[in-house]
């Protein structure tokens, strides 16, 4: 499994969080940024973590930011991304069981450290189960004709 990660300035010191996590399961991540504090524009970091995922180039893409509603609503504009906003465990699961979540987005603001490594580890663990839900994600990515 291979997986690109991003965040902007407000969701960068939670991103390294998340990278002993990758290391402890074995996955291969790259990271695209940023890398400090310093305040950047969130749809830069983004739409090339969502556009890569799109293109076959990582399996997973994982956004943070503030809240990850602008992560979340720009990587969404990708065509053939389902990106799932998640400050829960439960939430994280089903994203990836019953909607084939390929992004996940989460918020610095909204969540903390020990929580954000275990919706990861959850999102990351979880496979999609498809019978009755492949016929819905097939919809849902109709939309986009």
């Amino acid at each position: 499994m291979k997986i690109i990660i991003g965040s902007d300035h407000a969701g960068w010191a939670l991103k390294k969080e998340i990278f002993p996590l990758f290391e402890r399961l074995g996955i291969e991540y790259n990271d695209v940024g940023t890398d400090g504090s310093e305040s950047v524009d969130y749809p830069d970091f983004a739409k090339p973590v969502a556009q890569q995922v799109a293109d076959g180039k990582y399996d997973l893409g994982i956004l943070i930011c503030g809240t990850g509603i602008g992560m979340s609503m720009t990587a969404n504009k990708v065509p053939g991304i389902r990106c799932a906003l998640v400050n829960d465990v439960f939430s994280a699961e089903m994203s990836r069981l019953h909607n084939q979540a390929n992004v996940l987005a989460m918020g610095e603001r909204v969540i903390g450290p020990g929580l954000a490594k275990a919706i990861v580890e959850k999102w990351l663990t979880t496979e999609f189960e498809g019978g009755r839900h492949a016929s819905r994600i097939q919809k849902v990515m109709e939309t986009e004709q």
